[in-house]
């Protein structure tokens, strides 16, 4: 039984720990997550499992995934004032950073400091899947604003096209832009 007495293993909502146990705390189970499907060139979905509106925070932080079907690209970006952590767990790819590639393969794990430009290629024949860690929080705020509402076991949506407010999008949440200009 989980700790706010639900059989299943799945908070909804942040539960409090106990008095002087510490501060909040969140599981999220994957039926309860917060996903998006996301539009072309990435395709693909990504989840928000903790952020600042789902969890009380001190130091606003986001956690979650993003799945990318083969052929998928996550186009080059950087962000002005938000470091990234990116654990690959599945697939194969190739990361440009900076203009130099590199393979991506399970189990390995890549920092972005600031201004850092990055794009994510899926060249493979399975989804790319990673984990992201973002300091600070925002790049929910993106998922969600590019994004359509996806459910677990929900079948994919035929490709769509990115919004096409999407550059005001990138430049009020996390986005800064390249240095190559593109």
């Amino acid at each position: 039984m989980s700790s706010n007495g639900d059989e299943t293993g799945g908070l909804k909502q942040p539960a409090q720990r106990a008095a002087g146990e510490g501060g909040k705390f969140l599981l999220v189970h994957p039926r309860d997550e917060e996903s998006y499907w996301q539009p072309q060139p990435a395709n693909g979905y990504a989840s928000v499992h903790v952020a600042p509106h789902l969890v009380p925070m001190d130091r606003p932080f986001s956690v979650g995934t993003q799945t990318v079907p083969p052929g998928g690209v996550v186009r080059l970006h950087s962000h002005t004032d938000n470091e990234e952590v990116l654990h690959f767990i599945a697939g194969r790819g190739k990361a440009v950073l900076d203009g130099a590639e590199y393979r991506l393969e399970p189990g390995m794990t890549l920092f972005l400091g600031k201004l850092r430009t990055h794009t994510f290629i899926n060249d493979g024949d399975v989804d790319l899947h990673w984990a992201w860690f973002f300091l600070p929080s925002g790049l929910e705020t993106f998922f969600q604003q590019i994004g359509r509402r996806r459910k677990p076991g929900e079948a994919a949506p035929e490709p769509f096209a990115r919004p096409e407010n999407v550059a005001e999008i990138e430049a009020r949440t996390v986005f800064s832009t390249p240095r190559d200009g593109s």
